[in-house]
């Protein structure tokens, strides 16, 4: 959420940045609740007070009629307020649940994906003397992707990977873990990108893949449901998630961190899960769409201060890895209606997909500033004793069948095999072609 305060000093400028990222949030109607809140609020206070200060004067002696029936009077008055305020709050928290985090001021305005800005293309696409494949021709030559028996066992937008390409997704794993471990690396993204920020490396994490619903939604990645596997009848009311980011973000809900500990950079990897409503028909060749797929995500918890460089250092961290497998792409800008309700800042990274003849998404980058730790009541405690709420930032290393396919077609050769990018070598036993 949103400070409510903001919203009450800046209400014009909510109502037409919620507008712009593609909400209908009332704003009106919510500082219509809050007023009524704040006021049931006092008279609730005030009741409190003075049943309090009757029972003091009615200690050690026997009460009087009068007494007596004040008493029974602030009970039904405060029991009749604390009722009404219990239905405000409730619809004032609805209301406020629904403004989407301010986009940042260079965000650009758009309607949809489609008004994303490029702002950076970097590598040369390959050219071949043959008519590149596709990865799922690539990947049936080889006998390395079988969907038609998992489709049989489980359903579809679901796959068997076999042989080098199981491989090739754990020499990337331990690519990541290696690059994002040495503080090394870290400091020089860091120095390159002028960022003033402590060159902390990352720590590797397994998450837990099941998250409550209460964490999911003070995420505020629960929505859409539809997208979402909810685990029938378990009496936690648990949900598969549909990426590390939301366990590793909700970690430390409702926790103060000592600032001296900031930032915490996370490093997770995890099975996720996503029915991808509304996709029927949308790459049902290939692994590019799938109801199940392994991901690396990055997490950081730091200060208000420092949380933007953070955004910064993710996104060079995303670059700087695409660079090293040697994988032509462009960086988006993502617009306001393309950002997500969470995000104040988004960034894309798209593959160029020879087989394909486009570029498709591999990494995204998420600013979220405190929109999520003020549900989650994360916050830090300043060397100076006062606690602030702390920020957030989550972003792909890698989400592994993307990136596997990126690297299957940039690097097919005319046999049908494919060429490791050199930086996997010494994670493939030293092979240079799968």
């Amino acid at each position: 959420m949103i400070d409510i305060q903001f919203i009450r000093d800046n209400a014009d400028l909510v109502e037409r940045k919620t507008k712009e990222k593609g909400y209908n949030a009332d704003i009106k109607q919510l500082l219509e609740s809050d007023s009524k809140r704040r006021e049931l609020q006092q008279q609730v206070d005030a009741l409190r007070q003075e049943r309090n200060e009757l029972a003091a004067s009615m200690k050690g002696q026997k009460p009087s009629e009068e007494q007596m029936a004040r008493g029974r009077e602030l009970k039904d008055r405060l029991a009749d307020l604390e009722q009404q305020l219990t239905s405000v709050e409730s619809k004032f928290n609805a209301l406020l649940k629904a403004v989407p985090n301010m986009p940042a001021d260079d965000v650009p305005v758009g309607a949809s994906e489609d008004d994303n800005v490029e702002s950076k293309v970097w590598g040369d696409k390959p050219q071949f003397d043959f008519e590149p494949k596709n990865h799922w021709e690539l990947g049936e030559q080889n006998d390395w992707i079988d969907k038609e028996r998992a489709a049989k066992v489980t359903g579809s937008r679901f796959a068997y990977l076999k042989g080098d390409l199981v491989r090739l997704q754990f020499a990337l794993i331990q690519y990541v873990f290696d690059t994002l471990t040495n503080q090394e690396v870290i400091q020089k993204l860091i120095d390159d990108n002028g960022l003033k920020l402590e060159a902390k490396a990352f720590i590797p994490i397994l998450p837990p893949v099941m998250i409550r619903e209460e964490m999911y939604d003070q995420m505020d990645r629960l929505e859409p449901r539809e997208d979402r596997y909810h685990l029938d009848g378990d009496d936690d009311n648990l949900w598969l998630i549909g990426s590390a980011e939301h366990t590793l973000g909700s970690m430390y809900a409702n926790e103060i961190l000592p600032e001296a500990s900031l930032p915490l950079r996370y490093i997770g990897y995890s099975t996720s899960f996503r029915q991808e409503a509304g996709t029927y028909g949308k790459d049902s060749e290939g692994i590019i769409r799938m109801h199940q797929f392994d991901k690396l995500e990055m997490e950081v918890f730091s200060t208000a201060e420092t949380s933007f460089d953070e955004h910064l250092l993710l996104i060079a961290v995303q670059e700087y890895m695409m660079q090293q497998l040697g994988i032509p792409y462009h960086v988006l800008q993502k617009c306001t209606a393309d950002i997500g309700k969470p995000d104040a800042r988004g960034v894309d990274i798209e593959a160029w997909l020879p087989g394909q003849a486009k570029y498709r998404e591999t990494h995204t980058a998420d600013y979220m500033t405190d929109y999520q730790t003020r549900r989650l009541k994360t916050r830090v405690r300043r060397t100076d004793g006062s606690i602030e709420l702390a920020h957030t930032n989550d972003a792909t290393a890698f989400a592994m069948g993307r990136t596997m396919v990126a690297i299957m077609e940039n690097y097919q050769t005319a046999e049908g095999r494919v060429k490791i990018p050199a930086v996997l070598q010494p994670r493939m036993g030293g092979r240079t072609e799968i």
